[in-house]
């Protein structure tokens, strides 16, 4: 097992290993108090893993209740968040026992959300079971729902008690489910990890598979680095946005229904490194997101792309924050008024 310890202010481990799905109850009896396990799941994942989760927790002695949302962002809303609470109180949940968000990051962000305001704050564990979720979104702390506004925009920083990532979830995804989690993967590499892009240069979305155990750990490692050092995202924890500030554009601009998220980042890194890093490198990172059937621009007009970026919650006042990595392996955290951002891409 590869154990990964995030040290934040409410430290916990994160538990990398082939199979832990099924085991995981013994682990997860150890880390609470109470008697039952309030697992938060979509229409998709629970015909696949929720069934193998809760005899883990039966074994374990622990009562296992069990919530399904419609998959998909759609999900990641006021009303779904309004009837988990009702599910929670209809089961008793105290802040003796957990939520447990066994899914993707829509699950993830929701269930998170759900605990940190639920009785003031609950116990909570993550078990993702898409690739964006194991190297991204279950580690860290962040929390949320979507608003008609924009994306993630009601949410708070609340750290789970532990996260399991099973990569044996991950052969059951969808090619299009993999390509969106590889947008997140590429990130990392351009972000802080030369070797980890180098490695993704030389694979596909087939052949990467095969290196999941080294790919998993090294994203996390990376992130792990990050909100230890910026735990509620003021200063270095920015550079995870790579590629998010035109790439949420672009999820708001098609209505958050063309671009999956991994796909909005993708063509958002080619964007912001095209205008702003040099030629080599927007050649490299173009060519290592195709690869992984990743865009590297869309039709939108950046004429139109750009007034959204105004949007985005990374905005400082009438500045705005974006990221650009050049070195390929290094991320650089800039501030600029909304006008002269735009002028960057006027070339």
């Amino acid at each position: 097992m590869n154990t990964i310890h995030v040290p934040v202010r409410d430290a916990y481990n994160v538990f990398i290993e082939r199979g832990i799905l099924s085991k995981c109850g013994a682990l997860i009896e150890d880390l609470i108090s109470g008697s039952t396990c309030a697992i938060i799941t979509d229409d998709n994942v629970d015909k696949l893993y929720a069934d193998a989760l809760i005899a883990s927790l039966t074994e374990a002695g622990l009562k296992a209740v069990k919530f399904v949302i419609p998959h998909g962002e759609a999900s990641k809303c006021n009303a779904s968040l309004m009837q988990i609470y009702s599910f929670l109180c209809e089961n008793d949940i105290t802040r003796a026992d957990c939520l447990i968000a066994l899914g993707g990051g829509v699950v993830g962000d929701l269930t998170g959300f759900a605990a940190a305001t639920y009785l003031r704050g609950i116990h909570y564990i993550q078990v993702p079971t898409s690739l964006l979720a194991q190297v991204d979104s279950s580690v860290g702390g962040k929390t949320a729902i979507d608003l008609p506004e924009g994306k993630n925009l009601v949410g708070a920083f609340y750290q789970p008690d532990a996260v399991f990532c099973d990569p044996d979830t991950l052969r059951t995804l969808p090619r299009e489910f993999l390509t969106d989690g590889m947008g997140e993967v590429v990130k990392y590499g351009m972000i802080a990890d030369a070797k980890l892009f180098d490695l993704l240069c030389e694979c596909d979305l087939d052949t990467v598979q095969e290196h999941f155990d080294e790919i998993i750990p090294a994203c996390v490692s990376v992130k792990r680095d990050v909100v230890a050092e910026d735990e509620r995202d003021t200063g270095l924890r920015m550079i995870l946005n790579f590629g998010h500030t035109i790439g949420h554009a672009i999820e708001a601009y098609y209505h958050y229904e063309t671009y999956t998220h991994g796909c909005a980042v993708g063509a958002g890194m080619c964007l912001m490194t095209k205008y702003n890093g040099s030629p080599e490198e927007y050649e490299r990172l173009a060519a290592c997101c195709e690869r992984y059937g990743l865009p590297t621009d869309v039709e939108a007009p950046l004429s139109q792309l750009l007034p959204l970026c105004g949007h985005d919650k990374k905005r400082l006042g009438a500045d705005i924050r974006y990221i650009t990595c050049s070195p390929i392996g290094t991320a650089h955290i800039k501030t600029a008024p909304y006008h002269d951002f735009c002028r960057l891409f006027e070339r």
